[in-house]
Formats: C-alpha cells, sequence, structure tokens
C-alpha cells in the first residue's frame, strides 16, 4: 500500500515513523516543500525545542488546549507524554524535565529531535521527497493523485495531510493545507494567531524592557472575561512570556487594532490583597519615613518600574515617603494590582501557532480519518486543535500523528 504524507513537521515524521515502525511493507512517501525536514521543530522553544510536557496526567493535559482537548484524547492516551519521552530517548535522545515542566533534548539543540527521524528514514525504505511543492490533492478512484509545481503527479492509496497551520510562513506553514483539505470536502473553521506576545500603545514597557515575573494574573474583558496566571515580561514593544501566550490563545478571535484595543490589566501580586499590600507599604513607611517615596517603591518592585509607575500616576518620587497620602499610597497599590495597558498588535511568540483549522466534526477522533473522504487522514496544527505554550502543542502532533500512523497500519493488516 503506498502512503503519502504532506508535510514533515512534526505529526507528518511521527506518522511515517510509525508506519514505519508496525507496517514497514508499506510504500511510504514523506513529501516537503522545504530542503530539508522538521524545520518548524528545530526553531520551537527558541531553537531548543520543547519537546513535550513533564505533566503526566493526561487528563490535567488535555486542559490545556483552548481548543480540540476533548478530540484528542484518544491520541493523547494512546501516546501520553511519558511515552514520547520514552520513545526519544529509546531513539539515542536523552531529554530532560525543567522546573517549569517543559522537555528539552539534554543538547538544548532542536535538530537532535529531527534527527533522529532523518536517522530512520536513511535506514528504510521511506523515500523523503524534499523540495517538493503540492500543487493538488485529487481523488481517484479509491486512490489519490497528488500534483506537484511542475506538473510531475504521484499516485497513492492513502494521503496523511500534516502540513501545519499559516504561523511562521518562513518555515513553509503557508497554510496551503486548508486548500487541500477543503477540495477534498472538509470544512475549515476560522483562523486566527495564537500564542503570540502582545504588542502595547503605551511606550514605556521599553523603560523596562526585560523586567519580568514569575507570577502575575493578566485579564481583559470582551464578551466574557478572560484571566491567565502565570510568569511574563516586558517587552520593548509591550508584554510577552507563557501568561501572555496563554491569554492571547484564549483571545485569539477577538480583534484589537490601534482603533479597537484590547485592554489589559496585569496584576503583579496575584497572592495579596490590596489591604494586605497596604498594611506593608504603611508598615514599611512607619519604620523609614524619611526615607524617598521612590525608594520606598522601590523595596516592592524595581527602581525602573517604580519610577514608572510613579510618572504615569503623575506623583513626585523625591518626596519622602512619610508625607505622601494614604490616598496615594493606595493609588499605587491599586496599580500594581491592576496595571492597564492597551493591547494594539500580536507579535511572534517562541511557539507561535494557528488557532482553528480543519473541522473536527469531520475527523474520526479514534483514528485521524476524515469521515468524509475515505483514505485521507489528519494530523498536527491542520486541525482546529490548539494548545498553550509549553509543549503541549508539539505533544499534540506527537500524539495525533502516532495515532493515524496506527490506524493506517491497521488498515494494511485488515
Amino acid at each position: 500500500m503506498r502512503v503519502g504524507i504532506i508535510g514533515g513537521g512534526a505529526a507528518g515524521l511521527m506518522a511515517a515513523a510509525t508506519i514505519l515502525e508496525t507496517a514497514p511493507e508499506a510504500e511510504l512517501f514523506v513529501i516537503e516543500r522545504n530542503d530539508g525536514l522538521g524545520k518548524k521543530v528545530i526553531i520551537s522553544g527558541g531553537g531548543r525545542c520543547n519537546v513535550t510536557t513533564g505533566i503526566q496526567d493526561v487528563r490535567t493535559v488535555l486542559t490545556k488546549y483552548p481548543r480540540g482537548g476533548k478530540f484528542l484524547s484518544k491520541a493523547m492516551y494512546h501516546f501520553p507524554p511519558a511515552d514520547v519521552y520514552a520513545w526519544f530517548e529509546q531513539h539515542g535522545v536523552p531529554l530532560k524535565v525543567e522546573e517549569d515542566l517543559r522537555v528539552f533534548p539534554q543538547s538544548d539543540n532542536g535538530k537532535d529531535i529531527v534527527g533522529v527521524f532523518e536517522k530512520l528514514f536513511r535506514s528504510s525504505r521511506a523515500r523523503i521527497l524534499l523540495r517538493h511543492a503540492v500543487e493538488s490533492v485529487r481523488k481517484e478512484g479509491r486512490g489519490f493523485r497528488i500534483g506537484f509545481k511542475g506538473g510531475e503527479t504521484l499516485d497513492v492509496d492513502i494521503v496523511v495531510l500534516t502540513t501545519g497551520g499559516q504561523a511562521y510562513r518562513q518555515t513553509g506553514s503557508a497554510g496551503d493545507g486548508y486548500a487541500f483539505a477543503m477540495s477534498l470536502g472538509h470544512t475549515i473553521t476560522k483562523l486566527a494567531a495564537s500564542l503570540n506576545a502582545f504588542f502595547t500603545r503605551e511606550t514605556w514597557p521599553a523603560e523596562v524592557s526585560g523586567l519580568s515575573f514569575e507570577r502575575a494574573t493578566i485579564k481583559t474583558k470582551r464578551d466574557k472575561e478572560y484571566s491567565f496566571t502565570g510568569p511574563f515580561l516586558f517587552t520593548h514593544r509591550g508584554v510577552s512570556g507563557p501568561a501572555v501566550f496563554a491569554l492571547s490563545s484564549l483571545v485569539a478571535f477577538e480583534q484589537y487594532d490601534t482603533h479597537t484595543p484590547l485592554n489589559i490589566t496585569i496584576d503583579l501580586f496575584p497572592d495579596e490583597t490590596i489591604d494586605e499590600m497596604m498594611k506593608r507599604m504603611e508598615i514599611a513607611i512607619s519604620h523609614a519615613p524619611k526615607k524617598s517615596f521612590l525608594n520606598m517603591c522601590a523595596t516592592v518592585v524595581s527602581k525602573s518600574l517604580a519610577e514608572v509607575m510613579l510618572h504615569q500616576l503623575h506623583l513626585p518620587g523625591d518626596v519622602h515617603a512619610g508625607e505622601v497620602s494614604r490616598k496615594n499610597v493606595l493609588r499605587c497599590v491599586q496599580w500594581l494590582k491592576a496595571i492597564p495597558l492597551e493591547v494594539v498588535g500580536r507579535g511572534a511568540g517562541d511557539e507561535f501557532v494557528t488557532a482553528g483549522g480543519v473541522d473536527l466534526s469531520e475527523v474520526d477522533p479514534q483514528t485521524m480519518e476524515s469521515k468524509i473522504c475515505p483514505g485521507l487522514y489528519f494530523a498536527g496544527e491542520i486541525l482546529d486543535v490548539d494548545g498553550y505554550t509549553g509543549g503541549f502543542n508539539l505533544q499534540a502532533s506527537w500524539a495525533a500523528g502516532r495515532l493515524a500512523g496506527s490506524s493506517i497500519s491497521a488498515k494494511m493488516e485488515s
């Protein structure tokens, strides 16, 4: 049986590896438009490749997907993070779990992850067609005809679409897989960027660029309220980091720009109430009333952020702390508990993915096969599935690719 896997990213690579391991008699073609495999895998996690998550409980893992968690259930139990971890180690890549439960190669080099597949393919009968841009996929009888730029064609019995989304276009994720899916009868949901940084109208974040917090709560409200608590940092154009990426995922389909900004607030002390912070400030002031108010505020947050706060609130920093009214101390505490920012744009994060994709109601979650077009399978970001930052998107791709590959092998045996 001839199998054509279109897209040499995480999902396609794992689908191919699974078929090679479980149905070595298959005639396998891995088709990739780039000059190498796994371009996006290599650059994920800042080039270190956040392979999966260190969270072991599958039910907990499934809560990390704003869209598609329920659909992924079978795939995730079939190939959970612990099995992904073991699979790569068994294939010669030692991994490590970091404090934040992200999993990386011990080498911190994403090329080692892709190297596993390159080695597998070299020692198999798989044909890797690099620099092959697919132009069309047509149903021909019980099989498919894949058309390439230049007029060449390839006939196969089974097609696996793992072309990714349309994020990181420089890696070849141009979104053309959506067109192939639609030509075979599938519906594509609304698409949006996810896991992105926020660009703000305010320019003051540049003054504290690089300043990070391990735990803050970022909120926004449009039709409903969204919030996420986790690490974040200020950048020269706004805010970024895991909590920002997660919130961006929750509001992926909200429209925001300079005309209709997304108003967010940042609570730098989510585990303290305003009253508790006020008491802390008042005690500190009573112990050192002659200290400048700027230096007093700098005992709570960095001096650079304290300067920004006082400037934003039009308060002097060079007066004695004991001379500042309780009302103005309260204003500072309230600002730190709800720093207001207007988000007017999106910026790429480490994992930057596409929210939306092939409508999940048209795909069998038990096999990853199309319910509309027999012999067509999907896996990876082309589907309407996306997760938070932290290895969840690669985990979804490995799991769905594994299930698709296993299902195809089972079909060959039947």
